[in-house]
This record gives C-alpha cells, structure tokens and sequence, in this order.
C-alpha cells in the first residue's frame, strides 16, 4: 500500500463549450478494469445520442493500468488528451468519460486536444481532488497519573489524537503515518518506561477535508 495518494472519493461533472460544440466530463472513482468498464457503458447509455464518448482511466500503485479511446475522433486528439491530465495531476484510481455533442464547427486537432483536457480537467476539479495518507491505528492506555504526559507526547509528535474514553484508566486512540510508526514506538517506550501499554491495530486510509481527518472503509 502506497503510504499516500491523490485521488477523488466521489463522482463529479463538468460542462464546457467550444465553439457550439458541447464537452461533459464526467470523473468517477474506480477499483478495478470491470468497474471502468461498467462506467463508461452507462455513459454510453446515458449520453446514447452524443457524437462521441471518449474515456481515459489509469489505476494501480504506479499506474500501471491505463487505456483510453478516441471513440471515433481524429487518433491523439481525445483520449490521450484525457490521459495526460490524470498523469500531469497525479491521480490515481480514475475513470473519466468526456462526451461531446457537435456543434457545427471543426475545432481542428490542436482545439480538440485542447477542449478535451480542459473539459477533463473540470471534471476533476468538480469532483475534487483530495491526498489519502495511510495511517496506523493505536490504542494506548494511561493511568489518569500518567494520561497528561501521554497525551502531550501523542500531540507533540504532530500524530492524530483520534479519540479519549475515561473509565478506571485513560484509553487514548491514535493515527499515525505508517512511516513514522518507529519513532511513535519508542517515544511510548520512553514514556512508559520499557512497558507497551498501546496496541497497534489496522492501517487504514485518512483524508484531511474542512481541518478534520475522516477515515476510509478498508
């Protein structure tokens, strides 16, 4: 697991138009090859009447999985226009479909390639791009004697203070960076003198939106 990525979490959409001629990007996230696939059939159902349907999709750690399609414009000027703005914003895991209804006018190879980015691009920003960092979940146990200096320690560090439940002790629940988990131990080896009182659970993916960290289903 890449210990952070950009991506989007949600379905967005945009609308351009180029010389009377109609582009709507529609950006979707995706988890595997079937589930693009299935995209851009119900775009095609969907949008059944539009000039051309043009998808692009790249996916895996290193993006390693990519296609795209001109669906019948001129070759190089749709598909690999919406390619390289998932590869020049470094996002993974997307599918998008441009589907354009002709207006009229020829826009020329240089005005398509240029009308399917920018199209490409506003459906991104639509959907809004957002960074996954992986963390690891703790939980540590203090006595109420001990819990200020944990806490503080927990917080010095920069690592997320995700949650406190008080009953006969203090159960602090933390996030932290998947590659700073070394260091988390030790500094509550130092505090708890050589005793592991925190248990390290699941990795898991957080997004930080509005100053709050929310967590991704596994």
């Amino acid at each position: 697991m890449l210990n952070q990525y950009k991506t989007i979490l949600s379905e967005g959409e945009a609308e351009i138009i180029e010389k009377k001629s109609r582009f709507i990007a529609t950006v979707r996230p995706i988890k595997s090859e079937d589930e693009a696939r299935l995209f851009l059939d119900e775009m095609k159902k969907k949008y059944w009447n539009a000039t051309h349907n043009v998808f692009a999709y790249q996916m895996g750690e290193h993006n390693e999985l990519q296609r795209f399609s001109d669906d019948g414009e001129p070759q190089g000027t749709a598909g690999m226009p919406v390619l390289n703005v998932l590869k020049g914003e470094e996002v993974k895991n997307i599918a998008v479909v441009v589907t354009r209804y002709f207006g009229g006018t020829l826009l020329g190879t240089g005005g398509l390639v240029r009308a399917y980015g920018r199209a490409a691009k506003e459906g991104l920003l639509a959907a809004g791009i957002v960074e996954l960092i992986l963390y690891v979940r703790y939980e540590v146990t203090a006595e109420y004697t001990e819990s200020g200096k944990v806490q503080y320690e927990i917080l010095q560090e920069g690592h997320i203070l995700f949650d406190t439940q008080y009953s006969d002790k203090v159960v602090y629940t933390a996030f932290v960076k998947v590659d700073e988990t070394e260091g988390f131990e030790k500094k509550m080896l130092d505090v708890f003198r050589g005793n592991t009182p925190f248990v390290k659970q699941n990795e898991q993916y957080g997004v930080w939106q509005d100053g709050e960290l929310s967590l991704l289903e596994g």
